[in-house]
């Protein structure tokens, strides 16, 4: 008995002194962190409201028949899957013949959505009697993704979508690239290349290579040449199954900078051709309009690996930072026929948060004071003080202005020293002779000056 007392205080032991973690890829997020974040939350939600998009949200896990499919082979396994509710293995079928595979359908129904797209096509399509096609909406939540964390690239993240289905109009495309430009000139973020090329285009190429039924996994591996550069990228395609002579055609087509260079090389290609003609369109209505800061450039490279797209394809780069790309999207012509419905286009274009922070951090671009919280603080000298302060606060507050009165009567230095780490721009202090008189000691605690202000005069002041 008394063996087992001990194993029993030495596992206690163990998991008291197990240091509290999250998993890799996950993260906590501090205040100053959260009031960076939402300043661009807010931003991005400004501009996605300001161009007539609608939000609306979807569950954070969805049937795995949802999402399994629509995203390659290799987006399929970096879907996090989740175990069925209580004892999964009971009813599961396990012989000799059983694989990690074979028993993942059998004990895994659910999964946390990869993305927002394809639980968007499941919306449209389960709720399409109750909404106004062409249907425009934004999203605004966290995805989750089996990735191999590194910087910019978490396993939980949020994603700002704004799509529009209904319609096959590439207006839309125009609206979308004027969009980014709008969110990026007023996040300040400088040299921003939005990329833009079109699957049908990469179609036509791949005709001309020979290789038409290899268009996925040459699209893919296309997809990682920033990664990898261009020669593993073309030894990675010959491996899997392109003649070498058909990568002559690849490296032409990788060299051509203009849209217009390419009508001569898809001049045998139907496909080709009406894939520059939808480029050319948007590329010509975004440069009549113009762009406040950013650049729309075309790229032949851009191949975007989600198995969904069929039209102009986008992608967002901030060149001072290396970080990869901070947005993307593109048309899908047909995900909503996944379930049941068909022939209905849309066009969407998503704002990678995480990484414009990291953007907007390494240029220093928040502006400053966006992470106080508290304008006033009023000092606590004892319980008639405190009531006394209680209907001046709601006062301040009543005129939107941040406040609020410290919780005990601790020692002056103590409640300055909080007001001075949290950043409270001025401290009011009320003792009997405040009380009596109804003006109020107000010290700024930036510059260090103290004045004397009744409340209606300090609200139109900090007003």
């Amino acid at each position: 008995m008394k063996f087992i007392y001990y194993i029993l205080r030495y596992l206690q032991t163990i998991m008291s002194n197990t240091k509290p973690s999250i998993p890799k890829g996950m993260r906590d997020f501090t205040s100053e962190v959260m009031f960076r974040r939402n300043y661009i939350f807010e931003t991005v939600k400004s501009a996605f409201e300001c161009y007539g998009y609608a939000p609306i949200e979807t569950p954070a896990m969805e049937n795995i028949k949802t999402l399994t499919g629509k995203y390659g082979d290799e987006g399929d396994r970096l879907i996090f899957k989740v175990l069925n509710s209580g004892d999964y293995l009971y009813k599961a079928n396990l012989d000799e013949n059983t694989d990690s595979k074979s028993l993942t359908k059998q004990i895994v129904e659910k999964a946390l959505r990869f993305d927002l797209t394809v639980p968007f096509a499941r919306f449209v399509v389960q709720n399409r009697n109750d909404i106004t096609f062409p249907f425009k909406r934004y999203q605004m939540q966290n995805v989750w993704r089996a990735d191999r964390p590194q910087k910019g690239r978490y396993r939980e993240f949020y994603q700002c979508d704004a799509d529009v289905i209904g319609t096959e109009s590439l207006l839309c495309e125009v609206e979308l690239v004027q969009l980014y430009d709008d969110v990026f000139t007023k996040l300040n973020i400088p040299n921003v290349d939005i990329c833009i090329n079109n699957r049908k285009v990469l179609s036509g190429m791949v005709e001309l290579m020979g290789a038409t039924d290899l268009f996925d996994q040459i699209v893919i591996t296309l997809d990682k040449l920033d990664k990898i550069g261009i020669d593993k990228v073309k030894e990675e395609i010959e491996s899997k199954g392109v003649k070498k002579e058909a990568l002559s055609i690849l490296d032409t087509f990788l060299n051509t900078k203009n849209v217009g260079d390419l009508f001569s090389l898809l001049e045998n290609s139907s496909i080709g051709k009406k894939g520059l003609k939808e480029l050319q369109f948007v590329i010509d209505n975004v440069t009549e309009l113009g762009l406040q800061s950013a650049n729309l450039v075309f790229d032949i490279t851009l191949a975007r690996g989600l198995n969904y797209y069929t039209g102009c394809i986008l992608e967002v780069k901030a060149n001072d930072v290396q970080i990869g790309s901070i947005g993307g999207g593109g048309r899908y012509d047909d995900l909503t026929s996944n379930f049941g419905l068909k022939d209905v286009s849309g066009v969407g274009v998503s704002f990678g948060i995480d990484r414009i922070y990291l953007v907007m951090e390494e240029l220093a671009l928040f502006p400053n004071n966006i992470d106080v919280s508290t304008k006033v603080i009023f000092a606590n000298f004892g319980d008639d003080e405190a009531a006394f302060c209680l209907p001046l606060l709601k006062q301040l507050r009543s005129a939107g202005i941040s406040s609020e009165l410290y919780p005990t009567n601790a020692k002056m230095k103590k409640q300055m020293t909080y007001a001075n780490n949290k950043g409270v721009q001025f401290v009011i202090m009320v003792g009997e002779d405040e009380m009596k008189s109804g003006i109020l000691s107000i010290k700024n605690m930036e510059s260090g000056e103290q004045s004397n202000l009744n409340i209606t005069d300090l609200i139109k002041q900090l007003s």
